[in-house]
């Protein structure tokens, strides 16, 4: 599709207000294109993001964005009652002049549009104690708003996105296959993996058993998916919610630390500088805690720690898997990547078991002290 050619169209269906002054591409997000636009009239300028879906990754659109017109309708409610900003403090999309929530182009593109949030900025790595408890203050508040969010009304998008026992299925049959002919190289990880087979299926038998309940998850809660105020630089809006729907608290938390309370990132082939940073976790799990603690049952704060473990063994895991599949899910940059990030999961998998006992503490005195004695 020519895309300058066929702009005038697309925007036609929105309603902006004014003549567009500027469009551009922005953001760094692997799966979206995603443009800013700016529109003037006589008497203001607006600001908004333009994306195109992309439907390869999310092939049923409707419901991808009925679980985002819907969340968004209720965060705005709940940010109201208790005096917030609905419009500064999570996402608005407009719908379409024909009362849609994206647009079809008539070569199956489809696009959608939500207000920019203006004076603010994201990180990619969280680089201090103050962050990692404004981060997680952020979703646990999120988490908080959402507690009481009726979880059949929405759609699984991206089916057993985070079931580790589908994860282990899926790595079982590439070893089986192994179409790359790279089993033999990948021994010791396979073993690894194996030998944790116990853990995988810890949560999902909670789930069933009913010991954990099923909530609204974001399910990539990645620093780089919370905006912070440019002023106050305050944490104050959870973006990037294509992957909102049925979860565990469990699975926000645990891949929070293993993306963002460590000391090196997931590309890092030197082993011996992995590891879980406490000072972050800990400060984490603060913002977190005093955020959602008083939503989350027992069981949930329980697990808190071990999801850690479990969300950093099912991302070694993936890599491997596609590893031994021929790198066919995840971009690399060189031949051995998805094996240096497994490794490299793997390895703080090893750290986070020898400080389980110290993470575990860290939850139950900061449940103590925010919760219970306020």
């Amino acid at each position: 599709m020519d895309f300058d050619k066929n702009i005038e169209c697309i925007i036609s269906h929105f309603p902006f207000n004014g003549k567009m002054t500027e469009i551009k591409l922005t953001g760094s997000g692997l799966i979206n294109s995603t443009y800013r636009v700016i529109f003037s009239n006589d008497v203001c300028e607006s600001k908004y993001i333009l994306q195109k879906i992309n439907t390869n990754v999310f092939k049923n659109p409707d419901e991808l964005m009925s679980n985002i017109m819907n969340v968004t309708t209720y965060l705005r409610n709940q940010i109201a009652l208790e005096g917030g900003n609905p419009q500064r403090d999570t996402l608005t999309f407009l719908y379409t002049n024909e009362n849609t929530p994206y647009y079809r182009d008539d070569e199956g593109n489809c696009w959608r549009v939500y207000k920019f949030i203006d004076k603010c900025y994201t990180v990619d790595k969280i680089d201090s104690p103050v962050k990692a408890y404004r981060s997680g203050k952020a979703f646990g508040h999120f988490q908080k708003l959402l507690a009481d969010y009726p979880i059949d009304n929405l759609f699984e998008t991206i089916k057993n996105f985070h079931n580790t026992p589908s994860r282990f299925d899926d790595l079982n049959t590439a070893i089986e296959q192994n179409l790359a002919g790279r089993k033999e190289l990948v021994a010791d990880e396979i073993d690894f993996a194996m030998s944790r087979l116990k853990d995988a299926s810890k949560l999902t038998d909670m789930i069933k058993s009913g010991e954990i309940p099923v909530r609204v998850t974001h399910n990539d809660t990645k620093i780089n998916n919370v905006l912070f105020d440019s002023i106050t630089n305050e944490a104050f809006c959870v973006i990037d919610l294509d992957t909102i729907m049925p979860g565990l608290s469990l699975y926000d938390f645990g891949d929070s630390i293993r993306s963002s309370a460590v000391t090196v990132d997931e590309t890092e082939s030197d082993l011996s500088l992995v590891d879980i940073n406490m000072e972050l976790y800990e400060n984490f799990a603060n913002g977190f805690i005093e955020e959602a603690g008083s939503a989350l049952t027992q069981a949930e704060l329980d697990n808190l720690a071990f999801s850690a473990k479990l969300m950093t063994l099912e991302c070694g895991v993936r890599f491997l898997t596609d590893f031994l599949n021929g790198d066919t899910y995840f971009r690399i940059e060189y031949p051995e990547q998805n094996i240096v990030r497994c490794r490299n999961q793997f390895r703080l998998v090893e750290q986070i078991e020898n400080k389980m006992d110290a993470m575990n503490n860290i939850v139950k005195e900061s449940y103590r002290r925010v919760v219970l004695e306020g």
